[in-house]
């Protein structure tokens, strides 16, 4: 058995305690896959993260892999960008690319504060519409329902009013039985949104701060006619769970196409400590 080093980090949010934790383990070689897993299940955070030498033609400063309690992610924001943070304080750097199961993630750093380039999401229509609705207590939502892919899978529901949103009390067996995917429950209105995202398919009930959701919300927006190209979005995550997080959005193109995704927030590093791993 070795120690393995890592460290914990509370992304978007600049207060410790906030936000939403993410542990960084700074060396995962020699690991396999399902001890890795067995690892994010015992800290049962919603993401944890091992680095490893980038793989070969890679222009990325470091690979990350990176686990709910439950599956492996190609692709999640938080873990992406407490890791960049993290990284470029003990670093000295005011860039990093992360290599990922979705390709390079490029980060820009700037003390506590980051910004990522997430990949453009697919969008995919999402049949059971009903059967979600009816597992979140809702009659409708304002919005068409639509599913969205940059690595993990997001499916967005707009509400009628923050309070709605902020009321929501879902069957989570019931969303659980819809898949691996995350919820995304929004309200809100000229540049600032109120969300909460579920995902209890992934082993996470209530995310905190979803990074992986906000630039597909940011693109669903601009489809939709609810903001602009290039407009800065502002979204407020987790206060139902005492974890307030503030998420910051700008999806560059049009309501056709977007062309860019970029999202940002600090991040806080709160903790340094060893696990004893094979």
């Amino acid at each position: 058995m070795t120690q393995r080093a890592y460290a914990v980090v509370d992304a978007f949010t600049d207060q410790p305690l906030e936000g939403n934790p993410v542990a960084v383990f700074a060396d995962g070689s020699g690991l396999e896959g399902e001890h890795m897993q067995r690892t994010a299940r015992e800290l049962n955070l919603s993401e944890t993260v091992f680095l490893l030498p980038v793989s070969e033609g890679a222009e990325a400063d470091v690979r990350v892999r990176i686990f709910t309690p439950k599956s492996e992610m190609p692709f999640a924001g938080h873990p992406i960008l407490g890791t960049a943070v993290l990284l470029a304080a003990e670093r000295g750097l005011d860039f990093v690319r992360l290599e990922t199961g979705a390709g390079v993630i490029r980060v820009s750093v700037d003390g506590q504060q980051a910004e990522m380039e997430q990949p453009i999401p697919r969008i995919e229509p999402f049949p059971p519409i009903d059967q979600l609705l009816a597992a979140l207590g809702v009659e409708r939502a304002v919005l068409p329902v639509e599913a969205y892919v940059n690595g993990p899978r997001h499916v967005m529901v707009g509400l009628t009013s923050e309070a709605q949103v902020a009321a929501l009390a879902p069957n989570l067996g019931a969303l659980e039985e819809l898949g691996q995917l995350g919820v995304s429950c929004f309200a809100g209105g000229e540049g600032r949104y109120r969300t909460r995202v579920f995902a209890p398919g992934l082993g996470v009930p209530e995310d905190p701060a979803t990074g992986s959701a906000a630039g597909p919300l940011g693109v669903h927006l601009l489809r939709h006619g609810r903001v602009v190209p290039g407009q800065p979005i502002e979204i407020h995550q987790g206060l139902e769970i005492g974890r307030p997080s503030l998420l910051r959005v700008r999806v560059e193109g049009s309501p056709e196409r977007a062309e860019r995704v970029l999202v940002g927030g600090s991040a806080v590093i709160v903790a340094h400590g060893e696990y004893r791993l094979q």
